[in-house]
């Protein structure tokens, strides 16, 4: 009589794990579905389905059918065990009058205390599974972290393409996921939707940077502000500030704003990066005091490296 391969109908090797073989069900079983799929051979591909996962994601019932043959080809004979005609009764495996593998099998899984039927995800009432989760990403500005945001996107699910619209909660931080339960692929035979999950990103902008909840931002300061001492407005996420400058400032110089980064569950900080920009000698006049400061303030500002 012939032999089904299991592993060849899920499209897995032999050695697969029992996780790979439970997403290669769900995988197929999803795409043959009668209830979704447009297959003309879609309910018999889901009885094949469903009749090879029976075995190979059950433990016992596949070591069991693995130990009929070393990998039989399919429209080959089975090749049983030396034992097997004393444990599990006597079959024609040369094609004559035997059992069939409906025979072997009852009796083998009956012979393991288990009926053959009422395989996993069947019950009663037939099949049902729950639909699959959607991972996306959804990329907003920093201050929509700051002050909460609504977007509309659109996505497919199943069968369908549907648009909806995402509240951004305030204080939501980069890789952070928000939940949208019921939004995923839809059930199967009366199985619940999925949920669709988004992964925050924020959009480039090349005046913060972003880690966790913290922020940091570069501030120019003319060379008198950072030598002088002064106070400054900056525009920040959250609205202009005021800030001072301390005299001596050197760029690179870090001002802490405590918890005005992103408003999460444990605020951020903000930290303003002094970058000191020198106005440029594009005029007579401002190459005049250039060189007043050249000669009279003798500064070298090689000399802490030795130079």
């Amino acid at each position: 009589m012939e032999y089904k391969d299991y592993y060849q109908t899920l499209g897995v090797e032999r050695t697969a794990s029992a996780d790979d073989i439970k997403k290669a069900y769900r995988k197929l079983v999803r795409q043959y579905h009668p209830d979704v799929s447009k297959h003309k051979d879609a309910t018999e591909k889901t009885k094949e389905i469903n009749e090879a996962y029976e075995v190979l994601g059950d433990a016992e019932k596949r070591a069991a059918y693995d130990a009929l043959g070393q990998a039989p080809r399919q429209g080959q004979g089975f090749q049983p065990p030396p034992d097997w005609g004393r444990e599990y009764g006597q079959y024609d495996f040369g094609g004559g009058e035997g059992g069939s593998a409906e025979d072997i099998f009852a009796d083998l899984f009956a012979h393991m205390g288990r009926g053959r039927r009422g395989g996993a995800g069947m019950g009663g009432g037939g099949f049902q599974m729950r639909g699959e989760d959607i991972h996306a990403a959804i990329s907003i500005d920093l201050r929509d972290a700051y002050q909460g945001a609504t977007r509309t996107i659109g996505l497919r699910a199943g069968q369908q393409e549907k648009t909806l619209s995402v509240n951004i909660p305030k204080g939501v931080t980069p890789g952070q996921q928000l939940r949208l339960a019921g939004q995923g692929h839809p059930g199967i035979g009366g199985g619940g939707p999925g949920d669709l999950y988004l992964e925050i990103q924020f959009n480039p902008d090349a005046r913060y940077r972003v880690d966790g909840s913290s922020v940091y931002q570069n501030v120019p300061v003319a060379p008198w502000e950072a030598a002088l001492g002064a106070g400054i407005s900056v525009p920040t996420p959250s609205g202009a500030v005021e800030v001072t400058v301390p005299p001596g400032s050197q760029s690179g110089r870090k001002l802490r704003l405590k918890g005005r980064g992103i408003p999460s569950s444990q605020p951020g900080d903000l930290y303003l990066i002094l970058d000191v920009v020198l106005p440029p000698a594009t005029s007579q006049r401002a190459r005049e005091l250039y060189e007043t400061m050249a000669r009279d303030l003798a500064f070298n500002p090689r000399e802490r490296i030795g130079a």
